[in-house]
């Protein structure tokens, strides 16, 4: 029991080394180009990427995943009935009915209401457990090693700006850098540890930028279709089947989803009131509306087979 604690106590430890290279190269990049470059004109503009991309790290990073409420958990006297009853036939039944006062409209590959034996609690539609945070994840898209934290409903809006402010990050060091990066080329750059920052600030700026336009033009696509990775691998299954556009409500209410009605505050790493006050109910069926992203709700209207 000792060792087990000890080995999870070691895995936390670990699970922060991403993050540290992450922040340990933005700092050598700031001092590299504050200090070292010093190149006045771009001052200004470049601390606007730097907070942008520092603000939303620290979002993305800090906001913990948002769980399932308790009216997804079993009561004392259901879990007790569910526990004590051995035959599978009748633990699906059990399940069935709790959750017809839920809103809960997907199901697992076998047709089973979705339940969680870890946190012993009910999934709601797109959830899943994250066997590295130990709890269910509302609306899971992946658990980022970079962020060291789940990418959810509670913070997937602070990951897509962290990925765009990053490309803008390493766009603009790239762009200001190339001229002295040129003038290293063909010599003209004058000996001193500039022209190791120089050639290390090209360098990483465009390794990093590479790898952020596949990353970002990937999840830009997923936010457009309304859908998390988990979902993109294994389509959602419905009382009618697998749909993998089956939380699609167009491209407009997609995007309102992640980013709130406000659209001036789409690129600030802000939380919208609205998500907070459906985080804190997590829902009742009658105040949800199709733009839901808590229970994203399936474009067609739940047939009364389906209606759980």
């Amino acid at each position: 029991m000792a060792l087990s604690r000890g080995l999870r106590c070691c895995a936390r430890v670990f699970s922060w080394i991403p993050v540290l290279i992450i922040t340990s190269v933005v700092l050598w990049s700031y001092y590299a180009y504050v200090f070292e470059l010093c190149v006045l004109a771009y001052l200004l503009v470049f601390h606007v990427c730097f907070v942008m991309f520092s603000w939303t790290y620290w979002k993305a990073i800090f906001t913990p995943p948002a769980t399932p409420c308790k009216k997804f958990q079993l009561s004392y006297s259901d879990k007790d009935r569910y526990e004590r009853e051995e035959r599978p036939d009748a633990q699906k039944q059990i399940l069935v009915d709790i959750a017809k006062s839920l809103p809960i409209f997907t199901r697992a590959t076998s047709g089973a209401i979705r339940f969680c034996d870890r946190c012993q609690v009910l999934k709601p539609d797109r959830s899943h457990h994250c066997s590295v945070c130990e709890t269910c994840v509302l609306k899971m898209d992946h658990h980022c090693p970079w962020v060291n934290n789940c990418v959810g409903f509670s913070n997937y809006k602070f990951f897509l700006l962290f990925l765009s402010y990053s490309m803008v990050y390493c766009v603009f060091i790239s762009a200001s850098v190339f001229r002295f990066f040129i003038n290293f080329w063909v010599g003209d750059l004058p000996n001193g540890p500039a022209k190791f920052h120089v050639l290390f600030l090209m360098f990483v700026a465009l390794m990093f930028l590479v790898s952020l336009m596949f990353l970002l033009g990937y999840h830009c696509w997923l936010v457009v279709q309304n859908r998390s990775t988990l979902e993109a691998f294994s389509a959602p299954v419905f009382t009618t089947g697998p749909d993998r556009n089956g939380f699609n409500v167009g491209i407009r209410r997609n995007l309102q989803q992640v980013f709130g009605d406000n659209k001036r505050l789409w690129f600030l790493p802000i939380s919208c009131s609205w998500r907070a006050t459906l985080h804190k109910g997590m829902c009742s069926a009658p105040s949800c509306t199709p733009c839901s992203p808590m229970t994203a709700w399936p474009r067609r209207p739940p047939t009364q087979s389906s209606s759980l």
